[in-house]
């Protein structure tokens, strides 16, 4: 069976923190609300644009409504790519992933359709056999389910499967699901999240070396 590569989005493949920011500080705008650093944002990604909203307002000790996430979903959607960029050697790292038989997945908790845009824009989508979105599947990271679904749809089992991921919920769910998992210290996770992981990598190209290792 192919060697598969489950592969979170944010902070892990592409930094999506500027556009993010933008979006999250228009919003903080519109409520006459002070404007967040791209390193506060950072921190509090990782958990889906909801979570993100609401861990923002909580900083003002408000609530978003509805009303707020849907026009954060829908702001930040459609400005999805005007200032995130891919880490650096991502496109070619996993080209030559693609080109020694793995398949390649993203399993990420921001919406399905954002992530394939995203994806899009930044010329990965070509590469990758399957995407599993926050709004994909009932459940999301750190749900081991989340990855176990996403991995059903590269039609590969998780003996020859591993994570790549930035965060706890990565390193959580692929544990749960039986994967071995490997920490992007790149990305926006915080010291310690890579606590429970099978490997740690400086860059994504140590990664793929890793990767390769771990599934000759």
């Amino acid at each position: 069976m192919p060697r598969t590569l489950l592969l979170d989005l944010d902070g892990t493949l592409v930094d999506t923190v500027p556009d993010l920011a933008a979006a999250l500080n228009r919003l903080m705008h519109a409520h006459r609300l002070p404007a967040f650093s791209h390193a506060q944002v950072a921190s509090m990604v990782g958990d889906g644009v909801a979570v993100l909203v609401s861990r923002a307002f909580a900083v003002h000790d408000r609530q978003p409504d509805a009303a707020d996430l849907a026009h954060f979903a829908t702001d930040y959607a459609a400005h999805v790519a005007v200032d995130s960029t891919l880490y650096p050697d991502v496109l070619p790292a996993l080209t030559g992933l693609a080109q020694d038989g793995w398949r390649l997945a993203v399993c990420t908790n921001k919406p399905e359709h954002t992530a394939r845009a995203l994806l899009c824009a930044l010329g990965l989508l070509p590469l990758l056999c399957a995407i599993g979105g926050g709004d994909s599947f009932a459940v999301r990271k750190p749900d081991p389910a989340h990855l176990l679904a996403t991995l059903s749809r590269t039609h590969a089992s998780p003996d020859t499967a591993l994570m790549i991921g930035d965060h706890r919920n990565d390193v959580i769910a692929a544990r749960g699901a039986g994967l071995r998992s490997i920490f992007a210290l790149w990305g926006y996770g915080a010291p310690g999240m890579e606590s429970g992981s099978t490997a740690v990598a400086r860059d994504i190209i140590e990664a793929a070396a890793i990767a390769r290792r771990l599934l000759p």
